[in-house]
């Protein structure tokens, strides 16, 4: 079971979108919404404000086994709650709270192919756990420049992270909703791979209109429309993860 979030200290760069692309029929896949915003498990015709059981009960009670809502063939989804904001208060409280998910998936590694976690966009206890549980990490940024900065943000938390991390971490970021036709994006994706190098995914993610029509239709992208030029995209992102992943540099704080 390979186990990869996605991350980004911005919000609208195209976190889930990854997440729901990403997650490919013809594996088990199963995917985790970490985010108390809950745009994964509303992705799904789940409400975050009056779901019952979520991932946030495995904060309460770390013993108890996974939640799972299966809501398509090869895919389960652990949804998130709007209540899972309420976990920075808590955890003084509740302690130990960096694993949670990392023990959890414990339980499932034989079940599945692949984990994919959204992650919302603040160092918290969510995003600690979502980088603690991953082998590999994504970070989506958006090819303009005040994603650019949020980028920077995740750069340096991550830094932050892997001090207390004991094990290495492979790292890709991800230019998304790329247009080749404006000014910005061009100049946005020269400065990202001025600053990441081999760390930026050869595929870039284009704006497409297919995404929001596939979130509307409740259906991943590319069930909804494979040969969209946005699903193709992260075709190329997918084969690059599965056959040249030995080639995706490891984070280092150096870096």
């Amino acid at each position: 079971m390979q186990v990869w979030a996605v991350a980004n200290q911005k919000g609208g760069v195209g976190k889930t979108t990854s997440v729901v692309t990403l997650a490919q029929q013809g594996h088990q896949v199963l995917v985790i919404d970490l985010d108390p915003q809950g745009s994964l498990t509303s992705y799904f015709g789940f409400d975050p404000d009056t779901i019952e059981r979520s991932v946030y009960d495995l904060f309460v009670n770390p013993q108890q086994d996974v939640v799972k809502i299966l809501t398509m063939t090869n895919l389960t989804l652990l949804p998130a709650s709007s209540r899972m904001a309420a976990l920075e208060r808590q955890a003084g409280q509740l302690g130990g709270m960096g694993l949670v998910i990392q023990k959890a998936l414990v339980q499932v590694n034989t079940r599945f192919d692949y984990v994919l976690i959204d992650s919302p966009p603040i160092l918290g206890v969510a995003m600690i756990n979502a980088l603690a549980a991953c082998e590999l990490l994504l970070m989506p940024v958006q090819t303009e420049f005040l994603a650019i900065k949020g980028l920077m943000r995740m750069s340096k938390s991550l830094d932050l992270v892997l001090k207390t991390r004991h094990q290495q971490l492979q790292a890709l970021v991800v230019p998304t909703m790329y247009d080749r036709r404006t000014k910005s994006s061009i100049q946005s994706l020269r400065i990202i791979r001025a600053e990441f190098g081999e760390r930026v995914s050869h595929a870039l993610i284009p704006i497409d209109t297919q995404f929001r029509n596939a979130s509307a239709a409740g259906k991943v992208p590319s069930q909804y429309n494979h040969l969209a030029r946005g699903v193709q995209a992260y075709d190329l992102l997918l084969a690059q993860l599965q056959r040249k992943r030995q080639q995706i540099p490891q984070w280092s704080r150096e870096n």
